[in-house]
């Protein structure tokens, strides 16, 4: 069970604009959306459109002022994943570097192009540094520069929007979950792996067991990376909890960049000069059998 609940308050009344909203997964052969609600005041008109990507977005069309936003969502899922998911992965990846097949190539260039090329060459310095020598498998060198992160960068929740560039999280040795997605794409790019950005929601075994391993960005939205592997497909890979294919993390949207995939994103108008006085955001993942 997964509830989502974000609240914007104003010092008088705001006239709100279109808000578009990442909250609700597709049904794949890894996940099974058993239900799912989704409750908003004041009362909006509610359209729901697949984007580029082919993420379900929900389209928010408001008719009165109010003095707060409250938008609560609610999943009901069924996760699968492997177990011992890297060795099995390992046997069906081809070797680095990725050889993709012309077909490939030509749908994922987007994906595999570089987004910020100004730090490529900061990016290839601490890929050089920090993995001397890279592993012969595909999936063994994204794993150790997936760990690499881990090792190498302080976390730190940060409530700011936007994410830091590549550049930014090398200088300042730290950043939060997205950040460090981003840099991993950005890394796995410059091996020229085709990446893309996810964000989603975060399950903490330790919820559920007192002996398990407590996970990092629980308690928010959560954000990571695919890379797409030659003969194996898309594989989650989590930096900031050093986790591959985990069935703790629950894909609502992937995007090329981290910009493209906000939660929440809208607009709203102030009479007589209205301000924001906060946000809040309130994540729960639970499991529930």
């Amino acid at each position: 069970m997964i509830s989502h609940r974000t609240v914007y308050a104003y010092d008088r009344p705001v006239e709100f604009g279109p808000h578009d909203l990442m909250l609700r997964p597709r049904d794949g052969h890894d996940m099974r959306i058993l239900g799912s609600s989704l409750a908003v005041s004041p009362p909006a008109d509610v359209g729901w459109a697949y984007d580029t990507f082919g993420n379900s977005v929900a389209r928010l069309t408001f008719h009165e002022p109010a003095t707060e936003l409250v938008i609560a969502s609610e999943l009901r899922l069924r996760r699968y994943a492997l177990d011992d998911p890297l060795p099995r992965i390992g046997r069906r990846a081809g070797a680095y570097p990725p050889r993709y097949e012309p077909d490939e190539a030509f749908d994922l260039a987007s994906l595999i192009a570089i987004d910020r090329p100004s730090e490529t060459e900061a990016v290839r310095a601490w890929v050089d540094a920090v993995l001397p020598e890279l592993p012969e498998g595909s999936a063994e060198v994204l794993e150790a520069l997936s760990s690499a992160v881990y090792r190498s960068f302080v976390y730190r929740r940060r409530e700011a929007m936007g994410v830091q560039s590549p550049a930014e999280t090398l200088a300042a040795g730290s950043g939060s979950c997205r950040d460090f997605a981003f840099l991993f794409m950005e890394a796995a790019r410059s091996l020229g792996y085709a990446a893309r950005f996810v964000t989603g929601y975060l399950h903490d075994p330790a919820g559920d067991a007192s002996d398990a391993q407590t996970m990092t960005g629980g308690g928010a939205t959560h954000a990571w990376a695919d890379v797409f592997l030659p003969g194996a497909g898309w594989v989650e890979f989590d930096p900031t909890n050093q986790i591959v294919a985990s069935r703790s993390l629950v894909r609502v949207a992937t995007t090329r960049k981290p910009a493209q995939a906000v939660p929440v994103s809208g607009t709203f108008r102030t009479l007589d000069g209205a301000t924001q006085t906060s946000m809040e955001v309130e994540v729960a993942v639970l499991r529930t059998g």
